[in-house]
This record gives structure tokens, sequence and C-alpha cells, in this order.
């Protein structure tokens, strides 16, 4: 017997809603793109009617409609959002960082906790498939010192359709860094502490400390142009080095997996995984604690 899909609510109706979040929705099984609501009613209109889903000019309206919560907005407006629906007993679907500033991630994990319901925070890299691959191999040998990683990314152009104001105002601190954290996160341990400086043209260097004694290293800009454009990261340690492999450019795949892994914890009744809120909020108090430093850097 098959099981009744999940019904889902979509939050946002911009670019990342239209090439990843809608198609993942609707072509993940188990799950059903119900309801769509943006900040602009006609064009949550028009993206629902291309999935025969319900446009909602009210949020609450399309909370009560749905059993989860997919979101594709700035930070900001996903934290206070999520808050509501996690205190409403809708799981989550999030994007990282789950908010900007420590307040508002603290906030949104307690919520999570406190509605007792399950969620997912989309760190793209930790869903590849052949990432987690890597993973598995590199966690399995142990032994590794550290790594490297870079990403330059070219979200700041103004020809992209990345180039949103809290990206702007935010920069690659808080667009790319996470996402590194995370997969430095679960291949050399949990982050301790992080040492950051800043570069110009929106550049940030971090050095992690992992719980091991392991380190890593992180470059990230959002400015770097589209000739330096790219991702890569290796571990190194006194058996060579394990390159990450490259990145595949379509996000559907890795986000259908996530949305996945959610709806079977959903109908198993657990509420963790290794990419929650919770770990949304860690990752977001490193990150937070570099702006710290490179804030008070730039000052003196």
């Amino acid at each position: 017997m098959t099981s009744t899909p999940l019904r889902f609510g979509l939050v946002g109706t911009g670019y990342w809603a239209h090439i990843a979040h809608a198609p993942a929705l609707a072509s993940t099984e188990g799950i059903e793109l119900a309801a769509v609501w943006g900040r602009g009613p006609r064009a949550a209109a028009a993206l629902a009617a291309e999935y025969q889903a319900t446009p909602y000019e009210e949020i609450e309206a399309m909370l009560a409609a749905v059993d989860g919560v997919a979101f594709a907005v700035p930070p900001d407006v996903q934290a206070s959002i999520a808050v509501t629906a996690a205190r409403a007993g809708k799981h989550l679907m999030l994007e990282k960082p789950i908010a900007t500033t420590e307040a508002g991630a603290d906030e949104l994990a307690a919520a999570v906790a406190e509605g007792q319901v399950a969620s997912v925070v989309f760190f793209i890299l930790r869903f590849r498939a052949e990432i987690r691959a890597w993973l598995a191999d590199v966690t399995a040998r142990g032994g590794w010192s550290g790594g490297l990683a870079s990403w330059f990314g070219s979200s700041l152009l103004e020809s992209s359709p990345f180039n949103t104001p809290w990206r702007q105002d935010k920069g690659a601190l808080w667009d790319l860094a996470p996402h590194v954290i995370a997969l430095l996160w679960a291949a050399l341990g949990p982050v301790t502490s992080v040492t950051a400086d800043a570069g110009p043209a929106d550049v940030s260097h971090l050095i992690l400390h992992h719980q091991d004694g392991a380190s890593s290293t992180v470059t990230v800009s959002q400015n770097g142009g589209e000739a330096a454009a790219g991702f890569e990261a290796y571990l190194w340690g006194s058996a060579g080095r394990s390159v990450v492999p490259r990145l595949t450019p379509d996000p559907v795949p890795p986000l259908r997996t996530a949305l996945t892994e959610l709806a079977g914890n959903i109908r198993a009744g657990r509420t963790g995984h290794a990419c929650d809120a919770r770990f949304g909020r860690d990752v977001g108090h490193v990150v937070a604690e570099a702006q710290r430093q490179i804030v008070a850097r730039r000052a003196g």
C-alpha cells in the first residue's frame, strides 16, 4: 500500500525556488508540492500554477494546509517564518545559513526542539552522492592531519541571478563558508574554534580547529570573477592527499536526497539528522565568531 504523500509548502518564488526547490519537491517520492507562498502574491500564483499547487497570500493559512515547509528565501526571512512553522508543528527543509545572527539561529533551533519537528538544512555538499562516497572513504580511513578548501564564486556580478541584497550584505562568509565548514566538520570532526581574517573584494580566510586535533583552512569569495570561479578541497596526512570530487551543477538531485531523508524521518517519527537545525545553529556560531574577528581586525 502506498502511503499518502506528505504535503509541503514552498516559501519563496525567486531563482533558487524555480531551479531547485520547486522541481525537487515535485519530483521526490512521497512528497507533494501542495502550496506556495511568496512576498509577491503574483509570483506565488505563477509558480504554484506551474506545479498545480495552491498559492497563498497569508503564511498562516499555508501552514495550516501542509505537513512541512521548504524555504527558498533570504536567511533572516527564513528564520522568522521557520520559527512560526516549527511552533505550529511543521517539519522544515531549511537553507543555510539558518539565520545570520547567533540569536536567530538559537531561537530557530530551540523552536524545532520544542515543536518536536524534523528538520534538515540543505548543506549541498553533504547531499551530493559523489561527495558522500568520498566522506565515507576518508572517515573510514582516518588519520588525517588537516584539510584545505577554497570556493570562489561570482554571485556578486551584476549579471548573476544570485546577486541578491542579502548576499551583497553578508558576502561569501555567510553564503559559501557554511557549506565548506559543514563538509570539513564531517571529514575531520566537530569544529571547536575558528581563527579568521579577511582580504579585499569579499575574501574571507578561516582556520578551523577540530575536536581531535586536526586543523583546516578555508578561503571563500563571491567576487572572484567568472574566470576564477570554482571549488576545490582536499585532506592531507601521512598517507597523502584525498581530493574532494568536483562539483556537478544540478542542485535538484542532492536536494531530492535531502527531502527523501527528511520525509523518512517524518514517517519514522525521528527528529534528528546529521544536518538538522541544531547542526545549522552550530555552523552558524562558527561563522558568527569569524565575522566578529574580521570586524575587530578591520576596526583595529
